[in-house]
């Protein structure tokens, strides 16, 4: 039996013998075509059980590349070489895939020598240090040596080039393929960092998904090269076994959401989304076999190479029905999208033994996947110009409607103010003239002054509004009078005493001896910084004091510094609503469970009106222990006999005065006021047509214009008056606004259109009063502004 074996070995051996010996200086052809393999299956064998088996079958490798498909066979190849040469030759081998798991070489002479490589060994345990699996091969002088080679992989194609090399050849090889190498991982790179960049800046899940496509396609080749196990997972082992896969089943995602987001496909195919989402679960199931056991690991490499194939019918099948709904696609991304099909169409067909292995398919998928990448890029750049344009065109429509709203805006506050003073006005004329009335009992004037202090809260929350909208457009300006500051200041200090004792407070009032007799500035704006003040400190304080407190420093130039302190013993703030107490309606972001009402504008509103005037006003409080307000105003000193704004001189008795108001109550306040002053005539007429049918029967000294009424409005009869088609003795006659509109667009376009004056409702009587004067004693051609 023993002699029966070993006959049967020689001749097997013999057989092969006669299979012709590859000398690298002298025989023509390539390595392969003197080389064979034979498939022992799972049969784990030695190289001692691979010479001893005198019954195993070998074939002929049928090109430089040869395939053995999906595989998790075992195969072993042999082939001898000969150097006729007296000297001794050195060679580099490079076979198989970087990817496969066991690549072992084994010189078999006196003794067998063995070199390990493979993925599965760690990178520095090969003997060539390189990222391809290589081989080095010593030839001795005139000698024959023969050599075996075991492949083992986990299911992946497995290929067996088998490429010798000089020393020489082999470095320009790999010089060739460095450089090749370097500007497709460097295209790969640059473009995943750009789009991803784009992506944070434009939001876009387009660039998202491109960026993230290039990432993990550049992953996958990295991996197919050996780059990933040389740089990445040295040690080899589980990860880097599933690399490949990990990345390309990624890569097809990222490009499936790519082409769904540029390509608008819910949008403009949304039938088509279904079969996206299908894929998507595919790739899913397949992650997971990753993880399960070998054998689900080995199904996962054929599959996932359909799958890949699915998903370029899939985006073919989208760019071609949107054509043909007429539906236009960026040039750059069809060609880009060709090229990746080309590419990737080679690739898989080669992986599924379709396309012979050579250079050009082996490589298809990098040249495919650099075009697709530079003509992607392209349609990217349409894309961003497109997005800008977008961006362009919706920031020019935002633009728009912003003006729209602003004028929206303006006409609302404007109404609001209309409509609001209008009823307030009636009110507070009312309730002056019964207040004035010395016939009215000491009950009745405590019931009128409740409604007058109500009235008064009420308007000071439309003030607040209305100034609150003129801050954001920085439309609030100083006017520049003379006053009285002793007299406003304790007026305003007198309203809020006896607010305070009506809450059972201690009020306390200070003022400096030395306090200027006259001064030039806003009046009415230092009054609403001390009121706002004030009020504050009474609605906070449930018990204890109210200190108010004025010292006056004089400075050079002519001017004193006024210094006020309000003090309570209120609820007083922490560290945080101290630090937001000037935002605009911090009031209502406070959990006071709206016990102290107001809209919370008032020190948002002090603290501009201060930085008008250039001064401060700082805040010092404790929590449960009060608050101390302190504002410093620079104000300029007058010489004492300078129009202090309040006019004492009679009105000429023989004025007749045109009243135009459509509110009848208005009317009535209008009436009450320039009754108690005996002049000539007055009359009064609902709207502005009214007025220019009357001014052409009767002769007028001033006239009282309201803005919104019906018929004809207030503009358009001034409009008409100075335009003088009813006379130029009427075009002159004084024009006052007395509106209930307190917006400063308002202010501005009835000056403009050449009204001499303009008072805001609630009137005060006073106030009417100079400014009838003012008006009626300037010369004919001269129109009085106020500022």
């Amino acid at each position: 039996m023993k002699q029966l074996l070993l006959i049967t070995y020689l001749l097997a051996y013999a057989l092969h013998a006669q299979k012709p010996i590859f000398d690298p200086e002298k025989s023509s052809g390539e390595l392969y075509q003197y080389a064979e393999f034979t498939n022992v299956g799972i049969a784990n064998y030695s190289i001692d059980d691979i010479l001893n088996n005198s019954l195993l079958e070998y074939e002929e490798l049928n090109s430089e590349n040869h395939d053995f498909g999906f595989t998790s066979d075992a195969y072993w190849i042999r082939f001898k070489l000969k150097n006729s040469s007296n000297s001794s030759l050195r060679y580099y081998l490079e076979t198989a895939r970087p990817i496969t798991d066991i690549v072992n070489l084994y010189h078999v002479g006196k003794t067998i020598r063995t070199q390990k490589n493979g993925d599965q060994i760690p990178f520095d345990k090969r003997t060539v240090a390189h990222r391809q699996i290589v081989f080095e091969i010593a030839l001795e002088a005139n000698s024959e040596q023969e050599f075996y080679i075991n492949l083992v992989s986990d299911g992946e194609t497995t290929n067996l080039p088998l490429n010798l090399y000089t020393p020489s050849a082999f470095l320009n090889s790999n010089t060739r393929q460095q450089l090749f190498l370097g500007l497709f991982y460097g295209v790969l790179l640059l473009a995943g960092l750009i789009y991803l960049f784009f992506y944070t800046s434009l939001k876009s899940k387009a660039f998202l998904y491109y960026g993230l496509y290039v990432f993990s396609i550049a992953l996958m080749q990295a991996s197919l090269d050996g780059l990933a196990h040389q740089y990445f997972f040295p040690d080899g082992g589980y990860l880097n076994s599933r690399m490949v896969l990990i990345s390309a089943l990624f890569s097809n995602f990222f490009l499936l959401k790519y082409c769904e987001y540029f390509l608008r496909v819910k949008v403009l195919l949304s039938g088509y989304q279904k079969f996206y989402n299908g894929i998507y679960c595919i790739l899913a199931i397949l992650f997971v076999l990753l993880f399960i056991s070998p054998k689900t690991l080995e199904l996962v490499y054929p599959i996932s190479n359909f799958n890949g194939l699915l998903s370029l019918i899939l985006i073919l099948s989208t760019v071609f029905t949107l054509r043909m709904r007429k539906i236009a696609i960026d040039t750059y991304f069809s060609i880009g999208i060709f090229f990746l099909v080309i590419g990737l169409l080679g690739f898989v067909m080669n992986n599924l033994g379709i396309l012979p292995s050579n250079f050009y398919t082996l490589n298809s998928s990098k040249f495919g996947t650099g075009l697709e990448v530079v003509f992607l890029s392209l349609s990217m750049t349409n894309l961003l110009r497109t997005l800008r344009e977008e961006k362009d065109k919706s920031q020019l429509i935002a633009l728009k409607k912003s003006e729209e709203v602003g004028e929206l805006k303006t006409f609302f506050m404007s109404n609001m103010s209309h409509e609001l003073r209008t009823p307030i006005n009636a009110i507070m004329g009312i309730v002056e003239t019964e207040l004035a009335d010395r016939q009215q009992t000491t009950e009745g004037k405590e019931k009128y002054q409740v409604i007058r202090n109500a009235t008064l809260s009420l308007l000071s929350n439309v003030n607040d509004i209305l100034d609150f909208d003129k801050i954001g457009k920085n439309e609030i300006q100083l006017k520049d009078e003379a006053f009285n500051p002793k007299l406003i200041i304790e007026q305003i200090s007198e309203n809020w005493n006896v607010e305070a004792r009506k809450k059972g407070l201690e009020y306390r009032f200070e003022m400096d001896t030395e306090i200027p007799e006259l001064v030039s500035g806003d009046a009415d704006r230092l009054l609403q910084i001390i009121n706002n003040v004030l009020s504050n400190a009474v609605k906070f304080t449930a018990t204890g004091s109210i200190l108010f407190k004025l010292k006056c420093l004089d400075q050079p130039d002519r001017r004193c510094q006024f210094s006020f302190q309000v003090s309570d013993t209120g609820i007083g703030m922490d560290k945080h609503n101290k630090d937001i107490v000037f935002d605009s309606f911090n009031q209502m972001r406070l959990d006071h469970k709206r016990e102290f009402g107001g809209v919370g504008l008032g020190l948002t509103i002090a603290k501009h009106l201060v930085t008008l005037y250039n001064g401060n006003i700082n805040i010092d409080s404790e929590l449960h222990k009060g608050t101390d307000v302190f504002i410093d105003v620079s104000l300029k000193t007058c010489d004492v006999g300078q129009n202090s704004g309040s006019t004492k001189v009679t009105i000429d008795k023989n004025l007749n005065i045109l009243i135009v108001e459509d509110n009848k109550l208005n009317q009535m306040v209008m009436r009450k006021f320039l009754q108690s002053i005996e002049c000539a005539g007055i009359t009064i007429v609902d709207n502005g047509q009214e007025a220019l049918d009357i001014l052409q029967k009767e002769t007028y000294d001033i006239i009282l214009m309201d803005l919104q009424m019906p018929v004809m409005d207030g503009y358009e009869a001034t409009e008409i008056i100075r335009s003088g088609s009813l006379g130029q003795s009427i075009g002159k006659i004084p024009i006052i606004a007395v509106t209930a509109d307190a917006t400063e667009t308002t202010k501005q376009h009835v000056l403009n259109i050449g009204m001499n004056d303009y008072m805001t409702k609630p009137v005060k009587k006073e106030l009417l009063l100079d400014k009838i004067i003012a008006c009626t004693t300037k010369t004919e051609n001269t129109l009085y502004v106020a500022v």
